[in-house]
């Protein structure tokens, strides 16, 4: 099974895998910028780009599962906002442009995969004073995959091995770097904590002298 094949079989799992609401750290961090042009990796069902357009921002919104994508274009036009969906596996192509926010929540896979690769890409595609926000888990949770062919160990970074991973040199500053909780309902439908890490990083603007 390809892992296209593998995220549409677990999108196709539930009706709705996801809340339906924007991720909070998203939100947190982002609220205060002047809506641009934004990029979503691993976009879901969509709330994140449909927050995003909602808030004047023009929005790429990208995932490698074609279910997913067609629950989040219905939620966006039940919202009203036009979102720019395509459906790409990241390990292979990118979307092309400069963005002034490059959004990559919880860009997580059960089986091997070269995240910080993507991630490196990610930041190339940010625009001179734009935004790299990236959030992820420090632990399975209650969502683990266990077993199975092509399923295996995940190590969680810090956001300190994350940066020091990227090795994105003087053009970058560091605007947050922190391990949060964070309140998640879990498959058996109760509140539990778990443990997510923050990573914003801004692209330097070049100096006018």
């Amino acid at each position: 099974m390809s892992d296209e094949e593998a995220w549409d079989a677990r999108y196709r799992e539930e009706n709705r895998i996801w809340s339906g609401n924007p991720n909070v750290q998203l939100v947190s961090e982002i609220g205060d910028l002047p809506p641009g042009r934004a990029l979503d990796l691993g976009c879901g069902e969509g709330a994140d780009a449909v927050w995003l357009a909602g808030n004047g921002w023009r929005v790429t919104a990208v995932d490698i599962s074609g279910v997913a994508l067609r629950r989040a274009a219905e939620h966006a036009a039940a919202a009203g906002v036009t979102v720019d969906f395509r459906r790409h596996n990241l390990a292979e192509t990118f979307p092309d442009g400069e963005f002034d926010l490059v959004s990559a929540q919880f860009l997580h896979f059960w089986a091997e995969f070269d995240r910080e690769k993507i991630l490196r890409r990610a930041a190339a595609a940010v625009s001179p004073g734009g935004v790299l926000l990236i959030e992820g888990h420090m632990d399975h949770g209650p969502f683990r995959h266990d077993g199975g062919e092509g399923h295996q160990e995940i190590h969680f970074p810090t956001p300190d091995e994350l940066i020091t991973a990227l090795d994105l040199g003087d053009g970058w500053e560091v605007l947050t770097a922190v391990i949060h909780p964070r309140q998640q309902k879990g498959p058996d439908g109760d509140m539990i904590e778990r443990t997510d890490s923050t990573v914003k990083l801004r692209r330097k603007a070049p100096t006018t002298a």
